[in-house]
């Protein structure tokens, strides 16, 4: 087993607080994606109550990895995980704060690219849900992540195309900007996504 010990299962409790981040991940982004027209201090609240949680869920996590001698996964991919699934959240937050504070109102390119980070998230907590069972199924998941992840960056580079072709009027381009700012923290999201892609397709190599 290498770097692994044998008694890899969906119990073992650094595997169900993975779980559970990528839960949070999941439920995060859906609430971004549920809200984007209906922006609002309530909304955001709602976020960052979420952003806390997983930011508890990462702080136990680091903790016990502290105590912990034997881990059933490599300790820096525990780790590195963790932070992947916690800067999803995080960017789920901010992209939702800019909006408001930007005066960003959503448009089909932001919910076209959040509707795909989304399913990025989906297919993370799927990959750490099979990993124990079946690695190579939560390999194809991360997988599926690295192809969204492409889709996204499509996107983005469409919405930037899209947005400075309206940037004849000058007294346009702080808003311009704004929007910009919004669509790279969507960018963002979808790189952390990939880079807990990275890492699973890592851990299922150890573990084949």
């Amino acid at each position: 087993m290498g770097w692994f010990d044998r008694g890899l299962n969906e119990e073992n409790k650094f595997v169900s607080m993975l779980i559970a981040q990528a839960g949070k991940s999941v439920e995060a982004i859906r609430c971004l994606e549920h809200k984007l027209g209906d922006v609002n201090e309530e909304t955001i609240e709602t976020l960052r109550a979420l952003a806390n949680d997983a930011s508890e869920l990462r702080q136990v996590l680091i903790d016990e990895l502290h105590k912990t001698f034997i881990t059933p996964l490599d300790r820096e991919d525990i780790f590195n995980l963790s932070h992947c699934y916690e800067d999803m959240v995080t960017y789920a937050l901010t992209t939702m704060e800019e909006m408001s504070t930007l005066k960003v109102q959503t448009d089909d390119h932001i919910r076209r690219m959040v509707a795909v980070v989304f399913q990025e998230a989906q297919q993370l907590e799927q990959a750490i849900l099979r990993l124990a069972k079946n690695p190579r199924v939560a390999g194809d998941h991360a997988h599926e992540v690295h192809k969204m992840e492409r889709e996204v960056e499509h996107l983005y580079r469409a919405a930037i195309k899209d947005l400075f072709s309206h940037a004849g009027d000058p007294a346009q381009l702080p808003g311009l900007f704004y929007r910009r700012e919004v669509y790279r923290h969507i960018s963002n999201m979808s790189d952390r996504a990939d880079s807990a892609a990275n890492v699973l397709g890592m851990v299922v190599m150890k573990l084949a």
